[in-house]
């Protein structure tokens, strides 16, 4: 597969996976999913894969925003990147999820944090910790 038909596949099962933590939390499908973080855990593997290419661009790296910028001039590590995001905005998801339930915070509070943080991550997870603080 290219880098973009995996970005397709990813962005779909990410999309997926949001729904079921939004729409149905409790389903013992979604459970099992968060419980065992399946898709954050293949999302891993498939960042791995493509992480390898990070030692092949001349002048990428970690240490200026140049470094990084022409990282991203290639598709993989585009994607590598994209990846990136995605599984860890869905340990995210899963964390305020587990923390909700065992909270009994009422998911009609938690849901627009969800959505928050699959589409703007750090924003979703800070509006879920003002909610947890004005619950206590």
């Amino acid at each position: 597969m290219n880098p973009a038909q995996v970005f397709s596949l990813v962005s779909a099962l990410a999309a997926l996976q949001w729904v079921l933590l939004i729409v149905l939390p409790k389903w013992k499908v979604t459970q099992w999913l968060v419980n065992h973080f399946f898709v954050p855990l293949l999302f891993s593997v498939i960042y791995c894969i493509y992480i390898t290419g990070f030692f092949g661009i001349p002048g990428g790296g970690f240490n200026s925003i140049q470094q990084v910028r022409q990282l991203f001039t290639n598709d993989g590590l585009l994607l590598a990147g994209w990846v990136h995001y995605l599984a860890f905005d869905l340990l995210v998801g899963f964390s305020i999820v587990k923390s909700a339930q065992a909270k009994a915070i009422s998911h009609w509070l938690v849901a627009p944090c969800l959505v928050l943080t699959f589409l703007f991550g750090p924003c979703g997870f800070l509006a879920y910790q003002v909610i947890q603080k004005i619950k206590k």
